[in-house]
């Protein structure tokens, strides 16, 4: 059995991370729309190389995309929570954010009859609030943090950082993180994003990013005994026909390399039982 793991994650926020940042002039909500197009590409792919593989779905999506959602979830894939309407918790006060909480999961219980397991903070920002609020919830993963690369690790609660920049480390909690990067996310290689103070370029060439990627699994391969990595792509991104074939080439080649593909709650039961036998 490889010990060299890979986790395929989809953030399937379709029209909320347009909305939510007041995006919603039709040009702009159809770039969103595009999600429901390129999901089910994805299915029919990972279906074609028998790959689950881990969804990180907005309340909201669940909602509008019940036809899709169902299709995810028959398709044996893990369902992870994304927020209720894609808002970052760093903008939420303590109750709102619980309250997204409580709101995502009462979607995703409604589609698998269970909670979900594993959580990823809409654009990847977490709040003060957080963790006490995951822990509260019964999570046992968070995948919104850049700590490390290959290896999960305990999520901290209560650093502080003083004003002159020196920093006391909480201590370590029972909520496993299991780190994304954005070097290994397909949205600010591939998206074109233009605001009224900035430009995502974006629009990068599939090989450029693909080589990357693939570099990323041999130092891992090459350099590491064991360890997980974790690709972030979203429906309406990656769903684009050249992108698609990009992806379809990443997973041959990794399966050439020997990865072992895994929903990312069933590397995190293979992290504990590790950590459990040192």
């Amino acid at each position: 059995m490889s010990p060299y793991i890979v986790c395929l994650s989809f953030d399937f926020d379709a029209v909320s991370s347009w909305i939510v940042k007041g995006r919603t002039t039709p040009t702009l909500m159809s770039r969103g729309e595009f999600g429901a197009v390129g999901a089910p590409r994805i299915l029919d792919l990972l279906r074609e190389y028998n790959i689950k593989s881990s969804w990180f779905i907005p309340g909201v999506t669940l909602y509008s995309y019940p036809e899709i959602c169902e299709k995810i979830a028959a398709g044996g894939h893990e369902i992870g929570h994304h927020g209720w309407s894609h808002i970052p918790p760093a903008s939420l006060s303590r109750e709102e954010e619980r309250e997204q909480l409580i709101l995502g999961n009462e979607a995703i219980q409604k589609l698998t009859g269970q909670k979900a397991r594993g959580y990823r903070s809409p654009s990847w920002d977490l709040s003060a609030h957080s963790v006490e609020l995951l822990l509260e919830e019964g999570f046992q993963y968070d995948s919104s943090m850049m700590g490390n690369d290959y290896a999960p690790y305990p999520v901290r609660r209560g650093d502080r950082v003083h004003q002159d920049a020196r920093v006391d480390f909480g201590p370590p909690t029972e909520l496993i993180e299991m780190p994304i990067s954005w070097s290994t996310d397909d949205f600010p290689h591939f998206e074109y994003v233009r605001n009224k103070n900035s430009v995502l370029p974006g629009l990068r060439s599939t090989s450029d990013v693909l080589e990357n990627w693939l570099g990323d699994f041999d130092y891992l391969q090459q350099k590491l005994d064991w360890g997980i990595l974790t690709y972030t792509c979203h429906p309406f991104c990656i769903g684009r026909g050249h992108r698609m074939l990009m992806l379809e080439k990443l997973i041959v080649e990794l399966m050439d390399r020997g990865a072992r593909f895994l929903t990312m709650e069933e590397a995190l039961t293979e992290y504990k039982q590790r950590e459990s036998a040192e």
